[in-house]
């Protein structure tokens, strides 16, 4: 009877042309958003402005109030969480420049060559940051190591920041729209070729800088490193949003049939802040609200997608951002002014390049319709610890030497209990940082000169979530334990079992 059964509905699918499909491994997205504070979304307190699809997403999915990138700016958080691997433990993942040579070694272990291992196909597209190729990178030709070898089928990217040149998107290894006849040079110590600057060219620019932000002017907006050349190439910075989430979409149609991992680290909010005509002025809190706007006319698009291609039960969607808030980022765009009564790191001190909370903790939602109950998590978790937490999800084995201090979380990602989550983590933001249970541990480690114990902090999180009140030197059986803890976790390489 049982046999009969299976016969007619493997006819039946026959019949309707559809073919069986691994359900057991979800699609899985990755929405990586850049410089997004808690606070700069509706679900998690912004009233100034509106995020109906991230909110929406939240609605349905499980909200986390407790989870944090690595580290408190771009490069490292994102080597984290490609690795596995805490950052401070790697040379030279501090902010790169825009022709900095590709920092993740090919041939590791990576969370796209995990799950390539696990029949995935795996994509990636938006801001990159990490590197590529080795020095003296000629961006006229082949541009190689880079997404591909370290695990990724396709990639689109943008090499660097929006802020940063080479102002031009790179296609699997190819610039986009190169021409020979143009040649791209680009240059972080003198000029190249005779392009206009910003500190030369003033009456020039759209968008004037408050610091730095003065060499190159692309698109009417000083960048950081010079450029000439690729005129064909160079991005419009009003269109990014859009090309990026159409090359997105695209690789959620081209593999809708077989299961695939979609890395999207979207430009926004990232400065210069230059939005499309149509997101421009929408929000109460000036361009900076603005382009959170158009991040949630993105992540909108995807989930529309997911939708018309009938994947939204087959797909894990998770939305975070790189590091926490800043406002004024270089640019004169008005974003300070603008606020409005806007806090971008909601309750907690601190904001993108801080070692206090609103450096890492962000934003961080997951939606899986009929495995994820909607709801909001408490659970403990960071970026780092979604390499073993999709080898999990995926039924891979995570090698013994990858993902050092990456752990399997699925238990919290899928709803699980508090407990479910990590009972510990270090932040990252130049320092580092201890979380153990209530506790937080900052150490004094200034830049030049001793560490000085005097000047250690510790806060109870459960009763000072802002970090108001240090109480140090009222617990320091402590500040002993989590010091001793710490060291030890630093100095052993890894933290994971």
């Amino acid at each position: 009877m049982r046999n009969c059964l299976y016969l007619i509905l493997l006819l039946a699918l026959v019949g309707t042309g559809a073919t069986p499909r691994q359900d057991a491994k979800p699609n899985i997205i990755i929405i990586l958003s850049d410089d997004v504070g808690y606070g700069d979304v509706g679900c998690y307190g912004a009233t100034q402005v509106k995020t109906p699809n991230i909110d929406r997403l939240a609605a349905q999915g499980l909200r986390f109030t407790d989870a944090h990138s690595t580290s408190a700016t771009c490069t490292p958080s994102r080597y984290s969480l490609l690795t596995g691997e805490y950052a401070f433990r790697k040379k030279g993942s501090g902010v790169l420049p825009g022709n900095a040579s590709l920092i993740i070694e090919p041939g590791r272990t990576t969370l796209p060559s995990l799950l390539k291992q696990a029949g995935y196909v795996t994509g990636c597209v938006g801001k990159w940051h990490l590197g590529l190729g080795r020095e003296s990178l000629d961006w006229n030709q082949e541009i190689k190591p880079g997404p591909l070898e370290i695990g990724f089928d396709y990639s689109f990217i943008m090499p660097a920041t929006g802020d940063r040149v080479p102002c031009v998107f790179v296609e699997n290894h190819r610039v986009v729209g190169a021409d020979p006849a143009d040649p791209i040079l680009v240059s972080y110590g003198t000029p190249v070729g005779n392009e206009p600057t910003g500190a030369k060219n003033p009456e020039l620019l759209k968008l004037k800088a408050s610091a730095g932000h003065d060499n190159t002017i692309v698109n009417g907006i000083g960048r950081i490193g010079y450029m000439s050349g690729g005129k064909a190439a160079r991005w419009t910075d009003e269109d990014i949003a859009d090309v990026l989430v159409r090359k997105a979409v695209a690789f959620i149609e081209k593999n809708k049939d077989k299961p695939f991992c979609l890395y999207l680290a979207t430009h926004d909010i990232h400065v210069p802040r230059v939005p499309h005509p149509r997101f421009a002025s929408s929000s109460r809190c000036g361009v900076r609200g603005d382009v959170i706007q158009q991040l949630d006319g993105s992540v909108g698009d995807v989930m529309t997608a997911l939708g018309r291609l009938k994947l939204e039960e087959k797909t894990l969607l998770l939305f975070s951002s790189d590091n926490g808030p800043v406002v004024d980022d270089g640019y004169a765009d008005g974003a300070l002014e603008h606020l409005n009564g806007h806090v971008p790191a909601g309750p907690f001190r601190g904001a993108k390049y801080s070692i206090f909370e609103g450096g890492t903790r962000v934003p961080f939602i997951a939606s899986w319709p009929g495995r994820i109950k909607p709801g909001v998590s408490e659970a403990l978790l960071c970026q780092v610890d979604l390499m073993a937490t999709f080898a999990a999800l995926a039924g891979v084995e995570l090698p013994a030497d990858a993902g050092p201090d990456s752990l399997n979380l699925q238990a919290a990602l899928l709803g699980g209990p508090r407990e479910s989550g990590r009972d510990h983590l270090i932040e990252h933001a130049g320092g580092l940082a201890f979380r153990k249970g209530p506790w937080k541990f900052v150490p004094h480690s200034p830049k030049s000169g001793p560490p000085d114990p005097a000047r250690n902090q510790l806060f109870n999180l459960a009763e000072d979530p802002g970090e108001k009140k240090n109480v140090a030197e009222q617990h320091p059986d402590q500040v002993k334990d989590l010091s001793e803890a710490l060291e030890r976790l630093r100095k052993s390489g890894r933290s994971r079992p």
